[in-house]
């Protein structure tokens, strides 16, 4: 089976804006973190939280850029269920910390991805 030129070029295209979504948004939400909260972040604080970013990032990028942005709202259940444990039982009277981090963070990282898949729907478009 051979690829045409137009395919290869799109699926290039994919590939870079969904490395560019998961690994620059790593460095966009961190920034947007540091801007927000100043300090160091509490040590042991919802670890993981860099990976599970990326990999978010690579799932609504992905979903966007072919056509099932539903998969968005899969991804926040999961995320959301998966750290809401971790949140309630930081701080069970009040509001965590963490908590905030976790709605800034996430915010940041979904806004970047959806952009980033936007512009892979617009760029394949352009190749096609």
């Amino acid at each position: 089976m051979r690829l045409d030129t137009a395919t290869a070029a799109g699926a290039g295209v994919v590939l870079a804006v969904l490395v560019v979504s998961a690994v620059a948004g790593r460095f966009l939400v961190g920034a947007v973190l540091r801007r927000v909260e100043p300090g160091p972040a509490a040590n042991g604080v919802l670890r993981g939280g860099a990976w599970i970013g990326m990999l978010e990032r690579l799932a609504i990028t992905g979903s966007v850029i072919t056509g099932f942005p539903e998969a968005v709202a899969v991804v926040l259940a999961i995320k959301g269920l998966g750290r809401y444990p971790e949140l309630r039982e930081a701080h069970p009277d009040k509001r965590s910390p963490a908590a905030e981090r976790f709605i800034i963070g996430t915010m940041a990282s979904y806004i970047w991805a959806g952009l980033w898949g936007v512009l892979g729907v617009l760029l394949v478009g352009a190749v096609s």
